[in-house]
């Protein structure tokens, strides 16, 4: 047994997260994930609505939506890191902000770094309502039938993290503890991208495929998967090595447990309004 913790232990060192390289060009493992994560989008929402009668959306509108949404999620994802997590530098340094250099010493090429799941959200919301709305979409019907599926292809995006070794967890004794490579110190630190992946990806996929058929307002899908993610990723964030520059942003609370509070109560309030929306 002290032979598979050994290798568990040590398994983010002996991950290289380059798949191949040629020249400058790198494929990565990271930029893998999202590919797959789109994929398995893509390929579930064609499956729901070839085989359920409630969504009235063509191949080619699933296409265009998809393409929207992937924007929104980049822009999103990106904005939402600015304004969450680092805006008093970015107010300093704009340019850093859509620019993969950084000009705080000179030009360095530094790539786009920094994401917010919480933008993402944000933009990806955004982005299908602008679509729903400009191709006489029901906003609330795509919602359902995009929400669902979604938990599992960012099951994929949190395996990304983890083989990038970034994201990683606090320090702690259990064996179930790895030693990350970029974290400031060697100690064992939790997992925390494999507990994302597993309870905000797999079981929230899990739970709300399976009650994908209930009958329900319109649009309370998106309520559940804000109220289902944000309880999950509040708990894991315990378990995960707040952002450096950060720390608790209120009490002994992470920016990402106030975010997720605010949406787990978005949620509630979403659900609750178009309950009163249906009975009218």
């Amino acid at each position: 047994m002290s032979d598979f913790w050994d290798w568990w232990q040590h398994l983010p060192q002996n991950i290289d997260p380059v798949i191949f390289q040629i020249g400058s060009f790198r494929l990565q493992y990271y930029g893998l994930m999202y590919v797959v994560a789109f994929a398995i989008t893509y390929f579930l929402v064609l499956y729901r609505v070839r085989h359920e009668d409630k969504f009235d959306i063509s191949k080619n509108q699933i296409n265009d939506v998809m393409t929207y949404m992937i924007l929104g999620l980049i822009i999103g994802a990106r904005f939402g890191y600015v304004v969450f997590y680092n805006l008093s530098y970015y107010l300093k340094h704009p340019l850093e902000i859509i620019l993969p250099f950084s000009f705080a010493n000179g030009i360095t090429f530094t790539g786009i770094s920094g994401m917010s799941y919480h933008g993402g959200l944000i933009g990806v919301t955004l982005a299908g309502w602008w679509y729903t709305r400009k191709a006489g979409i029901n906003f609330w019907n795509g919602v359902d039938l995009f929400v669902t599926v979604i938990p599992l292809g960012y099951t994929f995006g949190r395996l990304g993290n983890f083989i990038n070794g970034e994201l990683y967890g606090r320090v702690t004794t259990a064996p179930i503890g790895m030693f990350f490579p970029m974290a400031p110190t060697r100690e064992l630190r939790h997992p925390s991208q494999l507990y994302e992946a597993f309870f905000e990806g797999v079981v929230l996929f899990a739970v709300l495929w399976g009650i994908r058929k209930i009958k329900a307002p319109s649009g309370a899908f998106l309520a559940f998967y804000l109220i289902g993610y944000g309880t999950f990723r509040f708990i894991i964030e315990f378990f995960r090595e707040p952002d450096a520059h950060l720390g608790p942003v209120f009490l002994s609370f992470s920016m990402g447990q106030v975010l997720c509070s605010l949406m787990m109560a978005a949620g509630l309030f979403l659900y609750f309004y178009l309950q009163q929306k249906q009975a009218r």
